[in-house]
């Protein structure tokens, strides 16, 4: 029997490619379309042909088809979809770490395309493109009646292009008219520094690079700072909204001894897959902070599940993002490729985050400054129509405010991380205690 390759991934409304290599037989007798499928699939095709034949203008085959197919995956979930060819190429390429654009994570939010962040120090930042910005036109067409992918699509180009941004931002009187520069998107997957006595990482996205420039970070944090006088690490997971399911494990795995990571189950109850870590702390047993937020989601959420679940870092910030599914990427050769979602991620306590997020061991708001007073910076997975409910979602639901001050001494949340790690700040939680962790041996 054909057997079809499929890839895994954990993004958060972003392309993101392979994770491992998962082979999976098609559909089994047991799952067979019955005669009213194939009633209903006659209806499609009736349909199809009628709006080829009578249609006031004659459409176009591949676009109906490929409406038609993302109409049925959209259905399912906000993550699930059918790529092309060339946006297949595209998501191959994004993972990668670098790719042509403007810059912007985007979702579609009332016929709108709502960008999620932009990606520091990318044409979209510095035009000024902010967080929850709509945007309504693209070169003066209107963003309404377009899907996502139309509306991705208009965005890329040839770089060194400019395209004109038609913005709508909640306390804006006007629209804001904004010309973005297309450019090739070089996405820094770790950003460091060292702040006196203290190592800062920030992750900004899980691709191929990620768990390589986070060794290279740490290795010259510790060459700029005796270990002797480096008081722990702050890892910064605001923002993030995700990426590559192995880039996760392997940036657990960098600061754990032990324990189980995370666990992925599937439709079957037998198709569970679980992820240890190796002995081996990069820190050598330092402390450590994570950071997050509202824009923390999916391949972040399992690192700070994973850190927060075995006690070997406390979690600060605000309610994170609360994404925790699986995308299964499924080649179609020269077609392209099927995103689908085909499994909940569980972080090594049993518990499923999707809809619910990660509840940080010490809550800690950042305000927002007077010009953005009023807007409503907050998301998360129990927004988005159609989201798959979680077990753990209740009433709360997920996500938090998605804002980082871009300067240090307006970061109140980094401010008590780092006071945190100097012994300013007390919690009776701090430092975490390994030995009481939840270890699934």
């Amino acid at each position: 029997m054909m057997r079809k390759l499929s890839l895994l991934f954990a993004g958060a409304l972003m392309g993101a490619s392979a994770m491992s290599l998962v082979y999976g037989a098609p559909g089994s007798t047991a799952n067979a379309a019955g005669s009213e499928t194939y009633k209903q699939l006659a209806i499609f095709g009736d349909i199809f042909e009628r709006v080829r034949a009578q249609y006031v203008t004659p459409p176009d085959d591949k676009s109906l088809v490929e409406n038609a197919i993302n109409g049925m995956l959209t259905s399912l979930d906000p993550h699930s979809s059918y790529m092309n060819a060339e946006e297949a190429q595209d998501m191959r390429v994004q993972t990668k770490g670098e790719f042509g654009g403007l810059g912007i994570e985007v979702t579609m939010e009332n016929d709108l395309v709502k960008v999620i962040t932009p990606i520091d120090d990318t044409p979209a930042a510095k035009a000024g493109v902010l967080a929850g910005d709509y945007i309504a036109k693209i070169d003066g067409e209107e963003v309404r009646g377009l899907s996502l992918n139309d509306a991705v699509e208009k965005m890329r180009g040839l770089v060194n292009t400019p395209i004109k941004l038609t913005i709508l931002r909640q306390g804006a009187d006007k629209p804001i008219e904004l010309t973005v520069v297309r450019d090739i998107i070089k996405v820094k997957a770790v950003k460091f520094r060292v702040e006196n006595d203290i190592g800062y990482m920030k992750i900004t996205s899980f691709t191929e690079k990620t768990h390589d420039d986070l060794e290279n970070a740490i290795d010259t944090i510790k060459k700029q700072v005796p270990n002797e006088k480096l008081k722990g690490y702050v890892l910064d997971l605001r923002l993030n909204p995700g990426g590559l399911l192995d880039q996760a494990v392997s940036v657990s795995d960098a600061f754990l001894t032990r324990g189980e990571i995370v666990s992925t189950r599937g439709r079957d109850p037998k198709d569970v897959t679980r992820f240890d870590a190796r002995p081996g702390d990069d820190i050598d047993g330092k402390p450590l902070v994570v950071l997050v937020n509202g824009g923390s989601a999916s391949a972040s959420e399992i690192v700070a599940g994973a850190l927060q679940d075995l006690r070997r870092a406390t979690v600060v910030g605000t309610q994170s993002f609360g994404k925790g599914s699986v995308q299964t990427i499924v080649p179609l050769g020269e077609n392209g490729a099927l995103r689908l979602t085909t499994a909940l991620y569980y972080t090594p306590s049993g518990k499923s985050i999707q809809g619910k997020g990660i509840t940080p061991d010490i809550k800690v708001d950042q305000p927002l400054p007077p010009d953005l007073q009023g807007r409503d910076l907050t998301r998360g997975e129990s927004d988005l129509k159609g989201h798959i409910k979680g077990s753990e979602e209740g009433d709360t639901g997920s996500g938090s405010a998605a804002y980082v001050p871009p300067e240090p001494k307006d970061d109140l949340q980094l401010i008590f991380a780092e006071q945190l790690l100097r012994g300013e700040k007390t919690d009776p939680a701090f430092p975490p205690n390994p030995d009481k962790a939840v270890l699934n041996q």
